[in-house]
């Protein structure tokens, strides 16, 4: 069987659609019977194999955040002035310097020329740009305000990308004294212990136990070290294919990443006040609840705390009250839901939420910047036993040594 692509005009919109026949006029006559329209073009679709699938899946990967913004805030300042968005994005692509995002924009491009809506044409690229932009644009072409929705989506995607640059710099220390430590640990293992157990055989004494635990360490790395970097990419491999594909076992390790000390609370303040701060923005565009509560939610990456939050949807949709759905997850403090309550009674949710954002962000804030007084003591626990081991290591067979020689 053949795949077909079929472009047809229906009710003045250009669709799209994949028919599966032996032959191109069977293909035809399937589409004559399921749908209407006028045809406009039809093309036979290549079947990918395994290795392409595996590419893409694993491969394709969303822009830079950054080098998008940038993008956006040129689009957002020619079409406040009035400018078309087909003459916008033709302007815009000159200084696209990224060359990925560069085929994507002159996709979007090609598309609007060849009769799509601006909709239509960012959908192909929902999983590289955002299911937030995607959204952003339909309101924006819906609403006719793109220049207005553009301008909350650039709002939204900074200050995404602002917590992720203040996650970074706050790790950025602890990192580097993780690395260091590991160095010297290999350092000392392969050059300094090794001449001991030269010295030693030829005196016939035993090694102490911490010399001969680093020197097993050192003879395992020598001897298996192909063996253990392959083995380590197998299981890295299995882990991240079984996170992405398995939903159950993602949602274990996501659930048991919300238990590690200081990580779990950086990821929890860090998806929620997410969440939070893009309801917000949707809500306060113009966008219905459920539609913006669906969004959001596109953009939590803990899959455990999407499955509690999805419970905010599915109450409103039972009937229930937004302050009830925020209390059945579990995830949100009395205090939180109760602002909720009085916003919905009051009808000043969009503002209510606006102070719950503002008190997840200020939260966020506070642990990412205080991160590394945070870990400190670990660091120090870890750096005493790393000093420790190693000065048993070095000096137990020197005084060993010493003795064997009197």
């Amino acid at each position: 069987m053949i795949v077909y692509k079929i472009d047809y005009l229906q009710k003045g919109k250009l669709k799209s659609v994949k028919i599966k026949a032996s032959s191109i006029y069977e293909a035809l006559k399937k589409f004559k019977k399921q749908y209407n329209g006028i045809i406009q073009n039809i093309t036979e679709v290549k079947q990918k194999n395994l290795i392409e699938i595996i590419k893409e899946y694993f491969l394709t990967s969303s822009v830079n955040l950054e080098e998008f913004i940038f993008v956006l805030n040129q689009l957002y300042v020619m079409l406040d002035a009035g400018i078309s968005i087909d003459i916008a994005l033709m302007q815009t692509l000159k200084s696209v310097k990224n060359k990925k995002l560069k085929n994507i924009l002159k996709d979007i491009y090609d598309k609007i020329n060849s009769g799509y809506s601006l909709y239509e044409a960012f959908r192909r690229y929902e999983r590289e740009l955002g299911v937030i932009t995607v959204a952003m644009i339909r309101l924006g072409e819906e609403s006719g305000d793109l220049a207005g929705a553009i301008r909350d989506l650039i709002n939204i995607l900074s200050e995404i990308e602002e917590n992720r640059k203040r996650f970074k710099k706050a790790t950025r220390y602890p990192m580097f004294i993780i690395i260091a430590m590991i160095i010297a640990f290999t350092i000392v293992i392969l050059f300094v212990i090794p001449p001991f157990k030269a010295i030693f055989a030829q005196l016939h004494t035993t090694l102490p136990l911490p010399t001969r635990f680093l020197l097993w360490v050192e003879w395992a790395i020598r001897k298996y070290f192909l063996v253990i970097i392959v083995f380590s990419i197998i299981v890295f491999g299995i882990f991240n294919y079984l996170y992405l594909v398995n939903k159950k076992f993602r949602l274990y390790v996501d659930k048991l990443m919300l238990k590690i000390y200081i990580v779990g609370k950086v990821i929890k303040l860090a998806m929620i006040g997410r969440f939070i701060y893009v309801l917000t923005s949707l809500i306060k565009s113009g966008i219905p609840i459920i539609a913006a509560i669906e969004i959001a939610l596109s953009i939590v990456e803990n899959e455990y705390l999407k499955s509690r939050l999805v419970l905010i949807k599915e109450e409103i949709q039972k009937g229930g009250s937004i302050s009830e759905g925020f209390r059945v997850t579990n995830l949100f403090e009395p205090m939180i839901v109760q602002m909720v309550k009085a916003g919905e009674e009051s009808g000043n949710l969009a503002q209510v939420f606006e102070k719950i954002s503002d008190y997840y962000l200020k939260e966020y804030k506070y642990i990412v910047d205080n991160i590394a007084i945070l870990i400190e003591p670990i660091l120090i626990a870890a750096i005493a036993g790393f000093v420790f081991t190693l000065a048993l290591g070095i000096f137990l067979p020197m005084w060993n040594l010493t003795e064997s020689f009197k």
